[in-house]
């Protein structure tokens, strides 16, 4: 049932990004800063976790999850640390996963072929 769950919430949450790309003029860009936001926002409301917790993966690895681990890294880290840790605690909370995206990125660089991809026209 968790796998239903995440499904459904992680293709409402793609569904919701197509429908801005197609009936709005936002680029892709500020839609990806609006989801980031939205996350950060839902979960200082405390409306996020709820979510997550029902939603799983759906709702933990699109953007909005991501700026729900920044803003909860940060609620944490200045708890502990003071404000100190408005600077610190985002970073340490999402340190795994931009690593992951960095290091998986860098692999995939490698291993596949470099060059110009646009079609030649023979004429």
């Amino acid at each position: 049932m968790e796998y239903l769950w995440a499904f459904l919430a992680g293709g409402a949450l793609c569904a919701v990004g197509q429908l801005l790309i197609d009936f709005t003029g936002l680029t892709p860009a500020r839609i990806l800063v609006t989801y980031v936001v939205s996350g950060v926002f839902l979960g200082a409301v405390g409306l996020y976790e709820p979510f997550a917790g029902l939603a799983g993966a759906g709702a933990s690895v699109p953007l909005t999850g991501f700026g729900y681990n920044l803003a909860k890294g940060v609620r944490e880290a200045v708890t502990r640390d003071g404000l100190i840790g408005a600077l610190t605690g985002g970073l340490e909370a999402c340190a795994g996963g931009i690593t992951a995206a960095v290091l998986f990125g860098l692999i995939a660089a490698v291993i596949f072929n470099r060059g110009d991809k646009t079609a030649k026209i023979i004429g």
